[in-house]
């Protein structure tokens, strides 16, 4: 097995009084994707912030190559190689593709005190990298991003991070606000970062969604890790069970189909408050 790229070890973090994280241990392998999965309020977020440079730990470490690291701010752990796409690809909507593309270092033509920034090699290097992510709809890079589709943008921000030279993609709840269509796509382009080596992380809460890109699996309850696993190893409903408390959730609709089996069908009155 290879060596993981990134990992966090014993890793808490505290805010004041409250414990938010406790004792992470999480691997990450080039060529890999890892679903960190956990329901709202689970720690995800800020397991986040923490690899990509928000936030410090408040104890254990994060190693990449092996080596432990601290990143000082978000542009420090983008420079390691992290990058982050948030749910709606993080790009703004009054701005071209090219321009979206190259957003803070755009290429330039000219010399000196001369130089403009170069529009046509823009859009040219934009349109062909979210294109050879499949993203074929796309053909001009003077269009602007508010007219993409929220599967599209999530794909020109991950077409823009594997062009920049990301080891490292974190993917937050990419599938969320998607309908099917757009969601098998972005899934679709989440196996193609892995086909190029990249190791990613695939933050949600959609079991579905996980299994279908997923090769190793953390589930996160109130701020620790409460399973660690490879594909294949649990199914749907053991992973589903687990995200919601697992075994107080299974006897609970253990509880409800009893009632309804000995009430003809009923499910159990909803209690007066």
């Amino acid at each position: 097995m290879t060596a993981p790229i990134l990992s966090l070890r014993n890793v808490n973090k505290s805010f004041g009084p409250i414990d938010v994280l406790h004792d992470i241990n999480i691997d990450l392998r080039a060529g890999e994707v890892l679903c960190l999965l956990g329901d709202n309020g689970a720690g995800k977020s800020t397991v986040i912030r923490l690899l990509s440079g928000v936030h410090k730990p408040s104890s254990g470490e994060i190693l990449m190559d092996g080596k432990p690291v601290t990143f000082a701010s978000p542009r420090d752990a983008s420079e390691h190689g992290i990058a982050t796409v948030h749910q709606f690809g993080g790009t703004f909507p009054l701005m071209s593709i090219g321009r979206s593309f190259f957003v803070g270092v755009e290429p330039t033509k000219g010399w000196g005190p001369f130089k403009v920034y170069d529009r046509k090699k823009a859009n040219a290097i934009a349109v062909k990298a979210v294109r050879e992510f499949g993203i074929t709809r796309i053909e001009d890079g003077d269009r602007l991003v508010g007219g993409l589709s929220g599967g599209e943008r999530q794909s020109l921000a991950i077409a823009r991070a594997v062009h920049f030279g990301a080891r490292v993609l974190i993917l937050d709840e990419p599938t969320a606000a998607l309908g099917v269509k757009q969601a098998t796509h972005v899934l679709r382009i989440v196996n193609e970062a892995k086909r190029r080596g990249l190791a990613v992380i695939f933050i949600t809460h959609q079991v579905m969604h996980a299994m279908a890109v997923g090769d190793h699996f953390a589930v996160l309850i109130r701020g620790a890790v409460a399973a660690d696993f490879k594909k294949g190893e649990k199914t749907r409903e053991e992973i589903t069970d687990l995200m919601a408390g697992g075994a107080s959730m299974a006897s609970l609709e253990a509880e409800i189909e009893g009632y309804m089996a000995s009430h003809d069908g009923h499910p159990p009155p909803v209690a007066a408050h």
